[in-house]
Parts: structure tokens; sequence; C-alpha cells
């Protein structure tokens, strides 16, 4: 117990290390030392099997190592729905396992029946996991573009899936106060097991790619809870404690960033609840509208003439890698005297801190990095807006189209800029919640239509 209460006080420690980028490394090799406390006592005290758990350890650890140097950091965020999709789907094997063997486990009484506290902890923490692996999936399959990123409206969808969850939480309840709570026995487990399986998918499924990184941040939280549901089956105070830090740091990230965004916690937590059907998409033909083209030496030139530019990353500088070539242009730019600096939007990217992690492997100062709330007000006084791959946070039809699957979200104020250059790959595209953006047409708006890190370089150059 000691061991486990100081891994516990690591995690904590890691979790408020990752608090800023500036301690997350500390943070992270907090993390690491907690588990490996808490891995290493539950062998001592249970490892019986230690060949056996050592190949498991060995098979994990090489598929670890594997991904972690093979996965670009455009494909991170799917990467996070995957790993939760397996956190979720191992609290659902613990928990059939239990319920296949419970006397394994000793949350049996004199009878052989199992107890009654755990059959509740068997059904949530197989109904949460199963929830998490399932809309994990979905999830991942979005984030990566195997599925669109709009919303799938399904018809009556909220009386189906509010009809589902209670369904769960009845037959939970039922087999509770079931007589057959014997090894295997009662047929309600495996019904419990379907439904929330099902639930998982529908409750993903209706949530648009402009509250990804909110799915995935919650998503993290269930799978928090899943672990610390099995913590009780298992007798484990580690995993009990771990679970509950991680399901209540992954609730209160998801209400932050809901609110950021000015979205509903619960709609979004109940599968896009109150979500317009009619919304959203941009999957019609577009209006063609003029707009100005430039090159890379008019945005040097207009650059360097700046006082104050503020630039705002996206998922478009992700993909293009081109943070590094970004920091050597703020560089530069400081160097001729221009003050510099980053604007981060909560939802920029596909997960929480996307770009925040882009920007400090760039080695950009932290200092210079400023969340939306904290510098929107400056786009009134600067010279320059640079948009890098961003869209939907500089789009103004959160604040003007009610239709707009993003409205009501809070965005960049970048049409109060002197200037603004937006990076773009072609003009064809569209953000991820699929609407046009009003900023590409603005008199003072020039597209530089490339790869981001092609155009990034170039600009570079002239300003040598």
């Amino acid at each position: 117990m000691l061991a486990y209460l100081v891994a516990g006080v690591f995690f904590i420690l890691a979790l408020r290390g990752l608090s800023s980028p500036a301690s997350s490394r500390a943070g992270n090799r907090n993390g690491m030392i907690g588990m490996a406390i808490a891995v290493g006592t539950t062998l001592v005290m249970h490892g019986t099997n230690l060949v056996e758990i050592g190949i498991a350890i060995a098979i994990g650890a090489i598929l670890g190592v594997t991904i972690a140097r093979r996965i670009a950091m455009t494909a991170m965020p799917e990467l996070v729905a995957g790993f939760h999709s397996l956190v979720g789907l191992a609290a659902v094997v613990v928990g059939l396992a239990a319920w296949l063997n419970p006397a394994a486990f000793g949350i049996t009484d004199t009878a052989g029946q199992i107890m009654a506290v755990s059959r509740v902890e068997l059904g949530l923490g197989i109904a949460i996991g199963a929830i998490t692996f399932s809309g994990s999936v979905i999830a991942f399959l979005k984030l990566s573009g195997r599925m669109s990123g709009s919303p799938i409206m399904l018809p009556g969808r909220h009386v189906i899936n509010l009809g589902t969850l209670a369904a769960i939480l009845v037959l939970i309840g039922l087999y509770t106060v079931s007589p057959q709570g014997g090894a295997g026995e009662g047929w309600m487990v495996i019904a419990v097991t379907v439904l929330a399986f099902a639930i998982g998918f529908l409750l993903i499924i209706p949530i648009g790619g402009a509250d990804m990184p909110v799915v995935v941040s919650m998503l993290n939280s269930y799978s928090g809870w899943a672990a610390a549901a099995m913590g009780f089956t298992l007798g484990n105070s580690a995993m009990i404690i771990t679970g509950a830090l991680v399901g209540s740091s992954g609730a209160i990230l998801s209400y932050i960033m809901c609110r950021a965004m000015n979205r509903s916690f619960i709609s979004v937590i109940a599968g896009g609840f109150g979500a317009d059907a009619g919304a959203g998409g941009g999957g019609g033909a577009r209006e063609q509208r003029p707009y100005k083209q430039g090159s890379a030496e008019d945005a040097a030139y207009m650059l360097e003439q700046a006082e104050k530019v503020i630039i705002i990353p996206g998922y478009g500088m992700a993909v293009a890698q081109a943070q590094h070539a970004l920091r050597e242009m703020g560089d530069k730019l400081k160097e001729k005297g221009v003050e510099v600096k980053y604007a981060i939007h909560p939802v920029a990217g596909r997960m929480p801190g996307h770009m925040n992690v882009l920007l400090a492997e760039a080695s950009v100062p932290y200092d210079e990095v400023f969340e939306l709330e904290d510098i929107n007000s400056e786009f009134a006084q600067c010279d320059v807006a640079f948009i890098i791959g961003a869209n939907d946070v500089v789009n103004p039809a959160a604040k003007t189209d009610k239709s707009s699957p993003i409205y009501g979200m809070p965005v960049f104020d970048v049409d109060k800029a002197k200037q603004v250059f937006f990076i773009k790959r072609s003009m064809g595209g569209v953000g991820y919640a699929g609407v046009d953006n009003d900023v590409f047409y603005m008199n003072q708006t020039v597209m530089l239509l490339a790869d981001a890190k092609k155009m990034v370089e170039e600009i570079v150059k002239s300003l040598d």
C-alpha cells in the first residue's frame, strides 16, 4: 500500500508537470517512475507467473517502441485515440475474466456467488470500457481520415442513445440483485457488453470534426474511469488512484475546452445532443469568389516592415512539418526588431495541446505562445496576422452564421489585423468542419497557396 501511495504521488506530480510545456518533460518522467513503481510492486506481490507476464510485457514494449519511433506528429491524435481503445478493451477483458472465474479474483462470498458490490464494479467497468473502446475506434477512423469528419446524424439518435444507456443501467441493476451470480452466470453481463459496444459507436458518430479535440479528451476520461472500476475488481489501489486521476483530469480538461469553444459539455458527451442535423458539411458546390494571391517575396517584405506579427498555426502546419521553418522565420523577424507572438486556439489541430507540442519541438520560446483569451484583443493592434494551416479557428462564420457547424465557437479576430497572410495548399479545400472561410476573400488578405513548409522556407530565404 505504501508503494502504491508513492506511485500515486508520482502520478499527481506527472499531471502537475504536464500542465505546462516548460515542465512537461519532468511530468512525463514522473509518470514513468510512478508506473514503474506500480508495476514492480504488483509483480512482487502477485507475480506467480513471471515468465508469462514477462513475455507479455516484452511483446507490449516491442510494439510500443516500434509505434513510437514510426509515428509522425500529424498522426499523434489518432494514435492517442487508438491507445484509449486498448485501455477500454483491457477493462472489458479483465471484467469478463473476473465474471468467468470470480474465485481467482477473490470476489465471491461463502456460497460461491459473486458479491453484490463486485457485480456493480464488473458491470460498470465492462460498460465504460466497451464504450471507451468502440468510441475510440470511431474517433481513430475520423481523425485518420478513414471516416468523414462531418457529423453522421442517425434518425431518432437521442431516443436510441438514451434508451440504450437506460437499458445498460437497468441490466447492471438486475444483475446485481440476481440470484444467479456465480462463475459465468447472468446473461445480463453479455447484454451489457454488447449494448455498451453499440452505444460507444452511436455517441461518437454524430460528433463533428470541430469537436474532435474534445472527444479525444473525453475518451481519455472514460479510459480512466474504466481503469478505476477494474481497480476495485482487482483490489489494486494503484489502478484506482491512477484511473481516478486520469478520469477526473480528462473530464476537467473536456469541460475547459467546451467552455473555450462555447460548447455545452453535456451535449458533447451525449453524442452531439442538440446539434442541427442540417448544419455543416460544406459538401455542396461553393460559390467562386475573387481573392488575392501573393508570393513569398510579398510576404517577406510586409513581415519585415511590420512592428507586430501574430502567427496562428493549425493542422496544416503539422501536416507539412513546418514548425521548424516557422521558428526560423520568427527568429529572423525578431532580429529585425519585429515583435512576434504565437496564438494557439484550444482546438487547433486534432487533440488538446497539439500545436503547443509542435512549437515546443521546434524550440519556440514558451513566453511567445499565447492562448486565445490572452491574445485575441491584440489583433486590432497587430500589423500582420500570419495564418499557417489553420482554418476553422479563424473562420468568422462561427460568429455570424447560425447554420454553421462551428457557430458559437470563439475564433481569432484576424479580420481586425491590418494585413493577413493565409498559407493554404489550395483554394479547393476547407477546414476539418467542412465549411468555407470568408477570411480568404477579405480585402486585407493575401493567399499564399503552397505547401506550408516550402512557403515558409521561401519566406525565410527572402528575409536574408
